[in-house]
This record gives C-alpha cells, structure tokens and sequence, in this order.
C-alpha cells in the first residue's frame, strides 16, 4: 500500500472492518488439511466496475508483480475481510490519482481473494509510477491467528501462475520497497517504503527476499 494515506488508511480499515465483522461477517475460512500444486483456488471478489476504485479505468499489459504487506493485524482481517472492504470502497485515499486506494489480490493461509482483474491498473505502489501502470499488486495477510509462512508459501504459488500466465520473469517480481514513491496530490517524494517488511533485512531486498524468491522458482 502506498505510504502517502497510511494513517487515513488504517483509521478506514479499523472502522470499515469493525463495520464489516458487526454485520455479520463470516469467519476466516478454515484451514485445509494439505495444499496441493494443483489445488490454487482464487475466488473472485471485484470491485463493481464502474463503481469506488473502479469508478474509472486503466487499462494494463502487466510486466512486474509487485508484493506488500497489509501491516494490519487486527483480528479477523484476512483475506476475504479486505476484499469485502475493496469492493464497498472502504479505502479511499485524498493523495492519488483515483481517490481510493486498489490492488489485484490479497493472501491469507487459507485464501486467495481477488478484487481488480488483471489487465486494469491499481493504485498500490507508487501514485503514477511504473509500479501502479505496469503491475500486479498482491498483499499478503497480517491478521492475528494467521500463519505467515502458509501465507508465503501460497503467495508464492500464485507469483508463480501469474509469472506463467502473463509471461513475467522472475527478475520482475518485485518488493513494494523498489518503487520510488512521488505523491500525486502534491509531489512530494516519499522515497521507498519498508514493504512488505517481514521480507526486508534492514529496510532493503536480502537473504530473506532471496528465499522468497527461490520459493517462488519452486513452483515454476
């Protein structure tokens, strides 16, 4: 998520996702026993077109995936939890292009949940950069009872299909922490943001990114 909104951004998430979960939101679904190579389920979840973050469209030919963290870890905000929010328009933000902040697919250990498809631009990685017009935007699940290395492992297993089915090489998956961030609403740089962090070895691309990455070339 791009850092200009953040503290607008977690007050909306807190509210929206206690307003999500007072209405009767199901629970997280539960864990499957063994995940399978062939079992990647993705289920839909888009934002009505037309409508919030889809209000107006980009269209895009993706050559980068880009990873973040959601940095929430509120119970019961997992996956499905941030689609919800998505597709209600519980993310706005006053300092981008769109007014709402959008990405392509959330991951939690049990779930993938997409809300934008494919081929349209997000806004989640840096305002009118190439990380918004030219990628694909996955956050990854902080969520208290949450398991981070399931969430690694699926992560990974959907970089690796989205590698294959958009022709994206390894070289062109991609922390959230590459891109420069140069605020839309005003200019301001706000240089590169530590995301997702669990997978920075002092703020930058290390071993742990590495290992991530040869994971991903796992299942290739």
């Amino acid at each position: 998520m791009d850092s200009g909104p953040l503290p607008l951004l977690f007050t909306t998430f807190a509210v929206g996702a206690a307003f999500l979960l007072s209405c009767g939101t199901p629970a997280e679904a539960p864990p499957s026993a063994q995940f399978h190579r062939s079992s990647l389920k993705i289920n839909k979840a888009f934002i009505p077109e037309g409508r919030y973050g889809r209000h107006k469209t980009r269209s895009m030919s993706p050559r980068y995936i880009t990873l973040h963290s959601t940095q929430n870890r509120g119970s019961g905000t997992g996956a499905r939890t941030h689609a919800r929010l998505l597709q209600r328009g519980g993310l706005k933000s006053k300092h981008n292009s769109l007014g709402y902040l959008i990405w392509h697919f959330t991951v939690d250990a049990y779930s993938i949940y997409q809300t934008l498809p494919t081929n349209e631009q997000g806004q989640h990685a840096d305002y009118e950069g190439t990380g918004n017009r030219k990628s694909i935007g996955i956050e990854m699940c902080e969520n208290r009872g949450n398991s981070r290395s399931a969430t690694l492992d699926r992560t990974a297993r959907l970089t690796a299909e989205l590698m294959r089915r958009h022709n994206i090489p390894l070289r062109n998956v991609i922390p959230h922490r590459h891109w420069r961030m140069i605020r839309y609403s005003d200019g301001r740089d706000l240089g590169h943001k530590n995301c997702p962090h669990f997978l920075m070895t002092n703020g930058r691309p290390g071993s742990k990114w590495q290992s991530f990455l040869t994971k991903v070339k796992s299942y290739l």
